[in-house]
């Protein structure tokens, strides 16, 4: 895959710097991007991502189309890195929708081939781009809402974790989880976090060990999921939802998911900085 990735990998503050942004700038301040702002509505299309802006709502909704299943490869993350850090630019964005454009499918998870016989240099890159887009997503100043209108398992299932609230298709043949031991892998550390910050630690050390894939109905009993609707609609459901979340002020809002978020968050970037000095 074609490496973009040190477009959308700048350092940002996000949430860990929200209190110094607050204090010195205000919402008032803040930058926008033109591209995104120029008229009502707009639209922001790459191979396999498209983000539909509507500024006089202040919500945009993220769909992916990367078919058949929404692999995350290392091009698809960078796409969606760059979308997200390009919303998070424009202030008058304050909520995002993330669904997809496949059928029967929200996101396979990781792109196992595009790890497989490749240099580690490629290696090193890929797992990089996961972490950010975790990382972008998880401490994003937005509200964002995960419309989970297929099968989500693995990575797929990290996505949807990420954000402030998960909206799933009520259909018994789609599954949810983290299936990693399956497969013979070890479900990273962050991804853990999650888990735990989201289902708590019991329900999170049986499905990690197990590999344990949730219908939406035993997902929605867990705390995986917040609310299961019709699969036609999953996506007019999460654009209601995202009406009550803003109405919350947004410093409030914002400074609260940085209490609860920042120790995972800053685990995580210690651990790369960890990383980088051993490389050394």
């Amino acid at each position: 895959m074609k490496m973009a990735l040190r477009a959308c990998l700048r350092t940002k503050p996000g949430l860990t710097g929200l209190l110094s942004q607050l204090s010195c700038s205000g919402h008032a301040a803040a930058r926008r991007a033109p591209a995104l702002v120029a008229q009502r509505s707009s639209s922001s299309t790459s191979q396999k991502i498209k983000v539909d802006f509507d500024q006089s709502s202040g919500v945009a909704v993220m769909h992916m189309q990367s078919p058949p299943v929404n692999s995350l490869s290392l091009e698809f993350l960078t796409d969606v890195c760059i979308a997200l850090e390009k919303l998070e630019m424009d202030k008058s964005c304050r909520g995002l929708v993330v669904t997809s454009s496949q059928p029967k499918v929200f996101s396979a998870g990781l792109d196992i081939l595009d790890m497989y016989g490749k240099s580690p240099e490629h290696c090193a890159e890929f797992w990089k781009a996961v972490q950010e887009m975790w990382l972008k997503f998880y401490g994003s100043n937005m509200i964002t809402i995960a419309a989970v209108n297929g099968s989500s398992p693995a990575g797929g299932c990290l996505l949807s974790m990420t954000c402030d609230y998960r909206i799933m298709a009520d259909n018994p043949r789609y599954s949810i989880g983290l299936n990693e031991t399956k497969l013979g892998i070890v479900a990273p550390f962050w991804f853990k976090d999650t888990m735990v910050n989201t289902v708590g630690h019991r329900a999170t050390e049986m499905a990690l060990q197990l590999g344990l894939l949730y219908s939406p109905a035993e997902a929605l009993k867990i705390g995986l999921v917040d609310q299961l609707v019709h699969e036609d609609q999953v996506l007019t459901t999460a654009t209601e939802t995202m009406t009550k979340w803003l109405a919350i002020p947004d410093h409030a809002r914002q400074l609260t998911k940085s209490m609860m978020r920042k120790p995972t968050i800053d685990k995580l970037a210690a651990n790369r900085e960890l990383t980088k000095s051993m490389m050394r």
